[in-house]
């Protein structure tokens, strides 16, 4: 059952301008998104990518909402119908956010990796499933921040009251966007530009989520947050210095024979 939404173009726009207004650090995020992706992968693509992540998101929200995959079965309140635009039973921010994290996570991915390819959509899904282990579960307690109460899980899971059904979701999903993505561009190779403003953005978020969970006083939560997040760091930081490691000693094999020679 979806939402009452309005159908005329003046409705159509009030609708937007209320999610802007009830949203609007989602806007900030994508903002910075469509930025930062332009400059990496170029301006056609970044739309490309915000466009495939939406519908990949918003299927999977639809889904989840009705049949419980993959995110575990959830319901929107509709508390906010009428103050901002649904697709729907889905509220239109939701899927918006999917996109930026994807990006971010694919971004650091390919910073851990030191390559855009092979095991990057695969490391991007789980860096984004792990993104999340400190987003939903803040998602969840919505009531006690700016977001309010939007939406509940019919069963509430172990970790802070989220399934774990919810993080294989998004992981399924992460990897779907990056994946699909790459798929798409199989055969238009370019250079891409560098992966740190995703990274950036990837850290952003998390710090903005990790602010807001101690201003609510989610003591334990904050705790859980910041030694996953720390776990995570010392995971691509140790990928990166792996992945740099055969080049450093090509240059060793090299170098030494040159040394030896000027002997």
């Amino acid at each position: 059952m979806g939402y009452p939404v309005a159908h005329s173009v003046a409705g159509l726009a009030q609708s937007l301008g209320g999610t802007l207004m009830l949203r609007s650090y989602v806007f900030v995020f994508l903002a910075a998104f469509l930025i930062l992706a332009a400059r990496d992968l170029g301006w056609r693509r970044a739309w490309g990518w915000l466009g495939w992540g939406w519908a990949v998101a918003y299927v999977a929200e639809y889904a989840s909402t009705r049949i419980g995959i993959p995110f575990g079965l959830y319901h929107y309140t509709g508390e906010t119908a009428g103050r901002e635009l649904f697709v729907s039973n889905v509220p239109f921010f939701d899927p918006l956010s999917f996109p930026f994290l994807a990006y971010a996570s694919y971004c650091l991915a390919r910073w851990a990796l030191r390559q855009a390819r092979g095991w990057a959509a695969a490391l991007a899904g789980a860096l984004m499933m792990l993104l999340d282990v400190v987003v939903d579960p803040l998602a969840v307690r919505g009531e006690s921040w700016f977001l309010g109460r939007i939406f509940y899980y019919a069963e509430p899971g172990p970790y802070f009251g989220v399934p774990l059904s919810n993080f294989a979701g998004w992981l399924l999903v992460g990897w779907a966007i990056v994946g699909g993505y790459l798929w798409a561009v199989r055969r238009r190779p370019q250079a891409l530009g560098s992966p740190l403003g995703g990274v950036g953005l990837y850290y952003g978020v998390i710090l903005m989520s990790l602010g807001i969970t101690g201003w609510t006083g989610e003591t334990v939560l904050l705790r859980a947050g910041i030694l996953v997040q720390a776990a995570v760091f010392l995971l691509v930081y140790a990928l990166n210095s792996a992945a740099a490691a055969p080049a450093g000693e090509r240059v060793a094999v090299v170098t030494r024979p040159m040394a030896e020679r000027g002997q």
